[in-house]
């Protein structure tokens, strides 16, 4: 269990209003909350004013490490894409066309059969204002949605926060396959839960609920001790309720893991993206989740690399897309990718690409109206620096998820309003 955010009430409301985050295996999660009766579930849904009354679903990927946009959505098209690329500009030849300037990654088959499908909208050329080519820096600004580095609440921690009274159930944001909460979830008045070991069940360090719970109340008294208490019954009768309906979930997409990357990205993207159709799929009151996908950083020998993370990304995303769809869910849920930054134009002396810029941000789902939005990447007008001009500001993006697929207020959670980018068919 990770610090709390505050000790000053004893109640398990005001408690876990401080932000309890515990660490549980995929295992014991098979089945979410199904055990959960069905008026709490609907308690869940709706959000604090009753304002929000529906049933979507937003997940969020992100490719760490700042992904190449320029071999995802790569410009066919384009001769001086084949100049700055003498050796990565390869990939065009086998990329799928979706347009005649574009093509879809070789490796990108089944979001593919998805975008002609009418399930994948494209948005390109996306950034923001003054770009840092930091990691930590950049990754804060896409967490928290404001460039002017001002803001320390994540901007889905803040929608939650807002809208969710999650304060009673520590499903509604959740970030799986990982050991910290994601800065996006990030938010003192929201709860969230963190999911991070798919094998076991229990605390970080393999201890047994009920052994931590004893010692913890016995060896600190008082208010500590009613503290503990109150923290280690929440999660005894959340672990109760997780393991009556471990069961009751059966995936139906083809998950697997068992892939040799170039450079292995150190997160199990489908185990991940499993853990969260079970949480969807069973019940739960979920309404976001995180998950991330490392290894984007590609400064050398780049082809083969980034041709292997777009293959498991497809199948991670197919068969989470396939496991929705075989539980007639697929319409309430959005998937929506981001990474801090894509690259430079043009290769370096190694093989690869250095930090750049502007890259397009996918969002798949059955609710999503498909095609390309923004414009295509102009590689005769790069900025003074050789990088991107960006086209679309990603709070754009951020705004159209918020209102139209999650039904909330996007400027009180954005500060501001920007020109709308309409990829959800039906808003909410």
């Amino acid at each position: 269990m990770k610090e709390l955010g505050g000790t000053n009430g004893l109640s398990r409301r005001d408690f876990l209003r401080s932000g309890l985050v515990f660490g549980v295996g995929a295992q014991a999660l098979s089945s979410g909350y199904a055990a959960v009766p069905d008026v709490f579930a609907r308690a869940v849904l709706s959000a604090k004013s009753a304002a929000v009354q529906n049933d979507k679903v937003l997940v969020m990927i992100q490719l760490g490490g700042g992904n190449d946009g320029l071999q995802t959505v790569i410009p066919i098209g384009s001769s001086q894409y084949r100049d700055f690329r003498p050796q990565l500009s390869a990939a065009a030849a086998k990329a799928q066309p979706i347009s005649n300037d574009v093509g879809l990654h070789e490796n990108l088959k089944g979001i593919k059969t998805l975008y002609d499908a009418g399930k994948v909208a494209i948005v390109q050329g996306v950034g923001y204002t003054n770009p840092s080519f930091s990691h930590f820096d950049s990754i804060r600004v896409w967490e928290t949605a404001d460039p002017a580095r001002r803001q320390q609440d994540g901007w889905l921690g803040s929608a939650i926060a807002k809208n969710y009274d999650s304060a009673g159930h520590p499903l509604v944001g959740c970030a799986c396959g990982t050991t910290n909460v994601p800065g996006m979830l990030r938010d003192l008045q929201a709860t969230l839960t963190v999911i991070d070991d798919v094998k076991t069940f229990g605390f970080q360090g393999g201890q047994n609920v009920e052994d931590v719970m004893g010692t913890l109340y016995k060896s600190t008294p008082g208010m500590y001790g009613a503290l503990f208490d109150t923290a280690m019954s929440t999660v005894r009768d959340t672990v109760a309720q997780l393991r009556t309906s471990s069961a009751k979930y059966t995936p139906k997409g083809n998950y697997t893991d068992k892939v040799q990357l170039v450079y292995s990205s150190k997160n199990q993207l489908a185990a991940a993206l499993q853990l969260a159709a079970e949480l969807i799929v069973t019940g739960t009151g979920v309404k976001v989740l995180h998950v991330t996908l490392g290894g984007f950083d590609t400064h050398y020998t780049e082809l083969n690399r980034h041709d292997s993370l777009m293959a498991y990304l497809d199948s991670a995303i197919t068969a989470f897309h396939d496991d929705l769809t075989a539980y007639g869910m697929a319409d309430r849920v959005m998937i929506a990718t981001w990474s801090e930054f894509g690259r430079r134009p043009k290769e370096n002396a190694s093989g690869g690409t250095d930090h750049g810029t502007a890259s397009p941000i996918f969002l798949i789902g059955d609710g999503v109206k498909g095609g390309l939005y923004g414009e295509t990447p102009n590689l005769s007008k790069l900025d003074q620096l050789g990088n991107l001009s960006y086209a679309v500001d990603f709070r754009a993006v951020y705004q159209e998820i918020l209102a139209s697929h999650l039904g909330v207020d996007a400027k009180e959670i954005l500060g501001q309003s920007f020109d709308r980018l309409p990829f959800v068919k039906a808003p909410a």
